[in-house]
């Protein structure tokens, strides 16, 4: 079988392994993934307990440690399933040229195309004893929980120790064909407003806390307005995703909450934020005497800018291109991914996206990939590795 075919039969294999976040979580998935490396004694396995029976997944394939590993970071969770599916959601269905099924862009397809591509060296080196492939550094594949929610599994690879910042690594998020590497930050706050609750036909008794809310919510939007934009990645924005407050019609509230997400790009960040909510609630004090505001920090990631310089750049494009037959475009990634955790932990500018699949049909019924996509995608990964071998 070729190594697009085991890709592509890897891919289905996957999907039809449940691995919802939250839902049935990444455990089987983890435990799949070893039997698939269990046949080569030469690669050096790892469990990394990272939440209760949530594992990440280490595999290695020594090199000289003193040189930058490789890494391939894929995260092993989904979404839930959803509503709407006119497919089976894990079915792995083919049809039209595509895989479909939760999971199928968004990624699994990616996670089998780097584990077929990790498993090919590994196989070439157990068969060839005498005429190894032999790695410079060390190869590394990661299969990462939480990626869906908190991060929590890119998180904990970066304080293990398993990624350096000197490492080159790669995440096989869907990107269309194209490298991204540039995120915009992401910060989130949980804005909370006391009050005093009065009759409400008697307001002057009270101090309505949803009306303080509601003017920082409009002090932040008209701050956020006014902040400088990047030049690749665009303009800051926030939004207010949920909001509470209050208990009756008829009674002042004597509390409000609201959720902030401020995806910030350069030379904003999480301080700066910081400033907008203070002044904001100073406002809101104000205009509303009586109410007193306090936030606190949710989530904290910085932004991430491309590194054109950087070598696992060079050395991705040069495969894309030797695969494809053209240069690749290179742009910025509209989420936020594992490699941009382990760049903004680490300050490691050799942190990039590139796997199969539209990021479009993520998070949605009737996911799927083009099956050609696996294809190109595989080979990629495995021109890479070749070429990470001859420039480091």
């Amino acid at each position: 079988m070729s190594l697009q075919s085991r890709a592509v039969t890897m891919t289905k294999q996957m999907i039809q392994i449940e691995s919802t976040d939250p839902g049935t979580y990444e455990n089987a998935m983890a435990d799949w993934i070893t039997t698939q490396l269990a046949p080569y004694p030469n690669v050096r396995l790892s469990r990394q307990e990272v939440l209760p029976g949530r594992p990440n997944r280490i595999a290695e394939l020594t090199g000289d440690p003193s040189l930058p590993a490789l890494v391939m970071i894929c995260h092993m969770d989904t979404v839930v399933k959803g509503e709407g599916w006119t497919k089976n959601a894990f079915g792995a269905e083919v049809s039209d040229g595509k895989i479909w099924g939760r999971g199928a862009c968004d990624m699994k397809s990616g996670l089998a195309s780097a584990l077929t591509a990790f498993a090919e060296v590994a196989k070439s080196q157990k068969e060839n004893a005498e005429d190894i492939e032999k790695l410079p550094g060390t190869l590394v594949f990661i299969g990462t929980v939480d990626e869906e929610a908190d991060m929590k599994g890119s998180e904990a690879a970066v304080q293990q120790g398993w990624i350096q910042k000197e490492d080159w690594v790669l995440d096989m998020e869907p990107t269309s064909g194209m490298i991204q590497m540039a995120h915009k930050g992401r910060t989130w706050f949980e804005l909370n407003v006391e009050g005093i609750t009065a009759h409400a036909s008697m307001p002057e008794k009270g101090a309505d806390a949803i009306a303080g809310i509601a003017f920082m919510i409009a002090e932040i939007r008209k701050a956020m307005a006014k902040v400088p934009t990047h030049e690749e990645l665009g303009k800051s924005t926030v939004t207010f995703g949920q909001i509470s407050g209050g208990y009756s019609p008829y009674v002042v509230s004597d509390h409000s909450m609201v959720t902030i997400d401020m995806r910030l790009v350069p030379p904003m960040n999480t301080q700066e934020a910081e400033k907008i909510v203070r002044k904001a609630i100073e406002i809101g004090e104000n205009a509303v005497p009586g109410v007193k505001g306090s936030y606190k920090i949710t989530g904290d990631r910085p932004p991430v800018e491309t590194h054109m310089e950087s070598g696992l750049m060079k050395a991705l494009s040069e495969s894309v291109k030797k695969v494809t037959g053209k240069d690749p475009v290179v742009s910025a990634f509209t989420g936020y991914t594992d490699t941009a955790v382990v760049a903004g932990l680490l300050g490691n500018p050799n942190c990039m996206s590139y796997g199969p699949g539209n990021l479009a049909q993520a998070h949605k019924p009737d996911e799927y990939v083009e099956i050609a996509d696996i294809e190109r995608c595989v080979q990629v990964y495995r021109e890479l590795i070749c070429l990470y071998e001859d420039m480091i």
